[in-house]
């Protein structure tokens, strides 16, 4: 079943037109229980979609994904199989909420496998390094139960936590991934719960272009190391997971230069201010206030008040509202990380979503992902 918004989504049309079509008898809504909204079942939409197009299918084999791990709504932001990730962020662990996402009840053992020494020393290339040690020193790294699946996603999201920063392996599992990430980034004060946020929040959002890469790869039933690395290269692109380390950079740089400047500059250098505006959260990313809500007080007051100086001179100026990469950035130059901090907590964050996506691929059909191309002469 879809939603009202997600069937209008998928026709290409408005909320005002679905209902249109069902008072002229050429779609059946059915009352959804959890709400005062319409739900839609998907076979009628894609018949729909078809007649749509002059009642052919359209000749590609590029996959419809229907998903059940997350859905994201305007004004609430994503939503965790049913569950608000803002409302999660401040009432769940990361690690309960990875559960969730995996349909998975064991506890787990988040304990990181003896990797050795890593030769390497920027963050991101230690992160690759730790899922590529992982996948090889896991005999049975093909199995596909799910219970195999969440075993070796732990393993990986214990081994990026461990292999950030300084600091030797942490033998025990008692301590939450939020405090040994937040410890190894070198943030000052009470910064745990600030990054169990980020942790939950940044899980997952839906078909991201990261997540489409993890589900191409399962869709050729790569095992969950590869696929899980292929997420982590389109992470690494400076618009995607890199985007908060330019917003970092834009509040350095106003602490430096002043608000004004720094903002000019970034316009003139990047076309658009870091951290502000989002594609589908046009009225603001709820995401920004729930995370923002537990790193604000970490701040200092000259610091925070720099921060609302940023927001409120691009709010004046018509830019559109901060975005999650904001808030992030302003966790970590807030307590002193480093600038990477913002795409380091992303990416052992996305590792949950991306195995939520990972399982659910497996029982698609293998393969569907197979786009047609346009010969140009």
């Amino acid at each position: 079943m879809l939603s009202s918004e997600e069937a209008a989504r998928r026709l290409g049309v408005k909320v005002a037109t679905l209902y249109a079509y069902v008072s002229r008898g050429l779609l059946e809504s059915h009352r959804d229980p959890a709400s005062r909204g319409s739900l839609f079942e998907r076979t009628d939409i894609e018949r729909m979609a078809v007649r749509s197009r002059g009642a052919r299918q359209t000749e590609t084999r590029l996959a419809t994904v229907t998903t059940r791990v997350t859905q994201l709504r305007q004004d609430e932001g994503p939503l965790y199989r049913g569950r608000r990730a803002t409302e999660l962020a401040r009432q769940a662990s990361f690690e309960e909420v990875t559960a969730q996402l995996w349909e998975d009840g064991s506890v787990g053992d988040w304990r990181a496998p003896d990797l050795g020494p890593c030769p390497l020393t920027q963050t991101l290339d230690r992160m690759r390094w730790a899922l590529v040690m992982c996948g090889a020193s896991d005999p049975l790294r093909a199995d596909e139960r799910r219970g195999a699946v969440a075993r070796s996603a732990r393993r990986v999201i214990a081994s990026l936590t461990d292999v950030v920063g300084p600091g030797s392996r942490d033998e025990g599992t008692a301590t939450p991934i939020a405090a040994r990430l937040a410890h190894r980034l070198g943030g000052s004060g009470p910064t745990a719960a600030a990054v169990n946020a980020a942790l939950i929040l940044m899980a997952d959002h839906e078909l991201a272009t990261s997540t489409m890469a993890v589900r191409v790869a399962a869709s050729t039933r790569a095992d969950i190391y590869d696929a899980l690395l292929a997420g982590l290269a389109t992470l690494a692109g400076p618009l995607h997971g890199g985007a908060s380390q330019q917003a970092y950079e834009l509040l350095a740089a106003a602490e430096r230069d002043g608000g004004p400047r720094a903002l000019n500059d970034a316009l003139r250098w990047h076309r658009r201010l870091p951290g502000f505006g989002h594609v589908v959260y046009l009225s603001g990313d709820p995401r920004f206030d729930a995370l923002l809500e537990l790193a604000a007080p970490l701040l200092s007051a000259e610091r925070r008040g720099l921060l609302d100086q940023v927001v409120e001179l691009a709010a004046a100026h018509d830019v559109p509202p901060p975005n999650c990469d904001l808030a992030l950035a302003a966790l970590s130059w807030g307590t002193g990380m480093p600038s990477d901090s913002g795409r380091t907590i992303f990416a052992v964050a996305r590792i949950a979503g991306w195995t939520a996506h990972y399982l659910e691929e497996l029982s698609e059909r293998p393969i569907r992902f197979r786009a047609r191309a346009v010969y140009s002469v």
